[in-house]
């Protein structure tokens, strides 16, 4: 009994830290502008499904939930019952009721029913799990490879040959001439877990293991994704967003993302800034000396709804506070300070804006 409530204790304080650390991280995005960006996006409720594996997991909860729900209802009204029915009273005689012991028609009806109830449960779930993780991957379908990073989201087309970060931008998918995307998801340093609660169920980003997914929104829009498995400091700041846009504006969105980043003569001081510091050892832009691969691709950075994975709108104010320390927008970032001087800064800040 004892090491019962140990346990339990254990997983009360378990609990309260992680729903601690969330609204915390909440808190602090929404002190950077995200409060009113994420009022525009449709609100991650499970309960509204957009996408099959979202949707298949949502009819088997419930199935689940209706099923257990029954159980509750005839448990619990045979026990108000029987408390209402035989509960003691003044003219009893103290003698012991009638024993149902050794009928046979009773013992087999409790023992059967919650064997096939359970049954019927397994076999709903293992349907399920088959249909959603072993679904064959159709021609024309969308490869996306999903990289998990301490504490930002890596997205890269191979198909295409792009890499951008923290949004993943895929196409609606029909349903009468479905283009899902399928998601090859890996991490290079601890366990993540990929979540987009109204596209698909979590599935974890462990290191050198491979785990697959796919989605096939059928709805546009933006949806919140969240890392959903603890992975340090900033786990409640690692978020993303899935774009779902038509198939032509994804087709304007990629033949964008594979343009060489512009070249601006007016900026060529914050270029300058940016391939003398250490930058170029994280970064990627294309058309430049800048070749890094542990920090995200910058170059269409501005094109991004967002900097720090969701946890500041992406506008000039905030990249300056970025650039000169991040661990002030971000606590706990593997970003270093650059402690570049104000002039250096804006004239870096100045040249991330054409990026787009």
């Amino acid at each position: 009994m004892f090491a019962g409530r140990t346990a339990f204790r254990r997983l009360l304080i378990l609990a309260t830290l992680a729903d601690w650390g969330m609204r915390s991280g909440l808190a602090l995005a929404n002190d950077w502008g995200m409060g009113a960006a994420n009022d525009k996006i449709p609100p991650n409720n499970i309960f509204t499904p957009v996408a099959d594996p979202a949707n298949q997991i949502s009819s088997l909860a419930f199935f689940v939930l209706g099923v257990t729900g029954a159980i509750f209802l005839v448990v619990g009204g045979l026990l108000l019952y029987s408390i209402m029915r035989f509960r003691a009273r003044a003219d009893d005689q103290g003698r012991e009721p009638a024993q149902i012991y050794g009928s046979t028609p009773i013992e087999f009806a409790w023992t059967t029913v919650p064997i096939l109830i359970v049954f019927a449960l397994i076999l709903t779930t293992v349907r399920t799990i088959y249909d959603v993780q072993a679904a064959p991957k159709p021609d024309g379908a969308i490869n996306v490879r999903v990289i998990g990073h301490q504490w930002w989201w890596e997205f890269q087309y191979p198909d295409f040959n792009i890499t951008t970060a923290n949004e993943l931008h895929i196409p609606l998918s029909d349903p009468r001439n479905p283009t899902p995307t399928f998601l090859q998801l890996v991490s290079v340093d601890v366990a993540h877990s990929f979540w987009v609660p109204r596209l698909a169920g979590k599935t974890d980003l462990i290191p050198n293991k491979l785990n697959t997914m796919w989605i096939d929104p059928h709805q546009s829009g933006t949806f919140l994704g969240q890392c959903a498995e603890f992975c340090g400091t900033e786990h409640a700041l690692m978020m993303f967003r899935v774009v779902v846009e038509s198939r032509e504006r994804w087709n304007r969105w990629i033949a964008a993302q594979r343009e060489a980043a512009t070249q601006d003569p007016s900026t060529m001081r914050g270029r300058q800034v940016f391939e003398s510091n250490a930058c170029i050892n994280c970064h990627t832009i294309r058309g430049t000396i800048a070749r890094g691969k542990f920090g995200p691709d910058l170059t269409h950075l501005m094109s991004r709804e967002t900097i720090a994975a969701g946890v500041a709108t992406n506008n000039l104010q905030h990249l300056k506070v970025w650039l000169k320390d991040p661990d002030d927008m971000k606590p706990g970032a593997l970003m270093p300070a650059m402690n570049l001087g104000d002039q250096d800064v804006d004239a870096l800040v100045a040249y991330l804006a054409t990026l787009r």
